[in-house]
């Protein structure tokens, strides 16, 4: 049920991967209620930063699917299962918003998510218009998945801006594995960076969308390699401003005299979560614990059936 109906009908309802009512009789969640963000894997944590600057009210619930990532090594169907069982499972956690906190699954399966979900739902695009909009040599680099990048959602978004900016699409093969095993510098790193972003500046671009939120946890290494050629555009201020507008047009938004009892966000992970808590670390500056979670959903429990 989308959630303008369900907001309507003054209750919630789960919907099952296979399409089936849960639940139909669970409360709509409140404004005390948590905002849910969800990544493939570590990148989202960039988004989650934002968000805890913005919103700092907020109870946050994070989850990465790193079990299964990288999503832009799967196909689109496994994309789509994956997010909308995850944004299940965070609905019947108490959830009231859920930040789809990855380009890739975004770019596969958000009107699906929407559709099936009972809270509000929002999705991360490349910052293609702001960059189109700054670039003053009208050439663009734009470093994403390649999954994103040859979506039809993508591919749109581009094509309204190309009339007069050129974009340089480059898929960023081997950095979200990067991110995921925490390593933002090696010397091996920033030379395989360096083939992706020294033919954009070879070709005189003076901007960078980074197009996965796994990406902006390397801008340290890509101005190792840029200097300050290039503009970095990251979108993950830009969700949070969103997903602020949205809180305050559902009245769900946390009342601010709840700060003080707001805890630290609560992480989870589909494999041992060891990096999830390096990441948030090193990068973020928190000491959580993660907790292992185990979401089923149709095409992982066929992995599982499948025979060595």
């Amino acid at each position: 049920m989308p959630f303008d109906a369900l907001r309507s009908a003054g209750r919630s309802a789960v919907i099952s991967a296979a399409g089936s009512p849960v639940s139909s009789s669970l409360e709509a969640p409140g404004s005390s209620a948590p905002v849910a963000i969800f990544d493939s894997g570590l990148g989202g944590l960039s988004v989650l930063r934002a968000v805890r600057a913005a919103l700092p009210d907020e109870r946050l619930i994070y989850v990465a699917d790193s079990l299964y990532a990288p999503y832009g090594e799967r196909d689109d169907d496994f994309i789509a299962d994956r997010t909308l069982a995850i944004g299940e499972w965070l609905v019947s956690q108490g959830a009231k918003t859920l930040v789809v906190a990855c380009n890739t699954a975004t770019s596969q399966s958000i009107a699906q998510t929407r559709e099936r979900l009972s809270i509000p739902v929002i999705g991360v695009e490349p910052g293609i218009k702001p960059a189109a909009l700054t670039s003053q040599t009208r050439v663009v680099g734009v470093l994403a998945t390649a999954v994103t990048l040859r979506s039809a959602r993508f591919q749109a978004l581009a094509e309204r801006h190309t009339s007069d900016c050129q974009f340089i699409l480059q898929p960023g093969h081997g950095l979200v594995q990067a991110v995921e095993r925490c390593d933002t510098n090696s010397p091996e790193l920033v030379a395989l960076l360096r083939s992706y972003v020294q033919p954009m500046l070879d070709a005189n671009a003076d901007t960078l969308v980074l197009g996965c939120t796994h990406y902006p946890f390397l801008d340290e290494a890509i101005r190792s390699i840029s200097g300050d050629r290039l503009k970095l555009v990251d979108t993950s201020v830009a969700i949070a401003r969103q997903l602020e507008r949205q809180l305050d047009s559902f009245g769900l938004r946390a009342a601010p005299a709840q700060a003080q009892a707001v805890e630290l966000p609560r992480f989870y992970s589909t494999n041992d979560g060891r990096a999830l808590r390096q990441l948030a670390a090193s990068l973020l500056g928190l000491d959580v614990t993660v907790e292992r979670v185990v979401i089923p959903s149709r095409r992982t429990l066929e992995l599982e059936s499948d025979p060595v």
